[in-house]
């Protein structure tokens, strides 16, 4: 999953009525679309029988013959459950202290842009229009414009890339004066996948992992310099 962008704006600027507008249009784009919602209130599971025992355990898992759903009691990031999902893109609801991805300001005022851009904005979307970034109306534009300038960083602030966090980077990236292939996190010689997921590393840590898999691979017989592939299945 390598596009990404966040639908962000206050209470009531309609934020989930363009998801659902969106993930329709990419639908009928034969693309799959994983989606995450934050939220400043607890997700409505009382007088239900795993909200009393979520309420109860360190976590719950749910399951049905067509669903399955995962409870954690505790604050869990973003970045973290990516490699759970299993979309071509991902859009967010919300998220407006996220930045490692860019998003599309839906205001309710001009004003509130200030708060929200961040330098992360690609568009605005809805009634209100701000003097100095492009504005949609039409949903089909706007998924064009997550196909073609949507973007994942890893989220570690390792500054491998020479910018102290990634929300510098992702800014330069809207800006133009970057690109996502500059995220050397992602890039490195070394690459993890959890249920085909690449997982983000720095520099730093693809060194200690490299080197300790290639120094116990040395000691054993038929080992040759040259391309290492290693398969864990759990």
């Amino acid at each position: 999953m390598n596009k990404a962008i966040s639908l962000v704006g206050y209470k009531k600027s309609g934020k989930t009525t363009l998801m659902l507008e969106l993930i329709n249009e990419l639908s009928k784009r034969e693309i799959k679309v994983s989606a995450a919602k934050f939220s400043h209130h607890s997700f409505d599971r009382q007088d239900t029988d795993t909200g009393k025992i979520g309420s109860q355990a360190v976590d719950l898992a749910g399951l049905t013959e067509k669903e399955t759903m995962f409870y954690w009691s505790g604050k869990k990031y973003l970045p973290d459950l990516i490699p759970l999902m299993t979309g071509d893109v991902l859009l967010v609801e919300g998220g407006k202290k996220l930045g490692w991805l860019p998003r599309v300001l839906i205001l309710n005022k001009p004003e509130e842009a200030a708060d929200l851009d961040n330098g992360l904005a690609l568009a605005t979307w809805g009634k209100v229009r701000t003097k100095y970034l492009p504005h949609l109306d039409r949903v089909e534009d706007l998924a064009d414009l997550l196909l073609h300038r949507g973007f994942v960083l890893p989220g570690l602030d390792c500054g491998s890339c020479g910018n102290e966090t990634c929300a510098e980077l992702a800014a330069k990236i809207v800006s133009g004066l970057a690109g996502p292939g500059d995220c050397l996190a992602r890039s490195t010689s070394l690459e993890i996948k959890v249920n085909g997921r690449a997982l983000g590393m720095n520099p730093f840590v693809e060194r200690i992992i490299s080197r300790s898999v290639l120094g116990m691979l040395s000691e054993l017989k038929g080992y040759s310099p040259g391309r290492v592939e290693i398969k864990i299945d759990q």
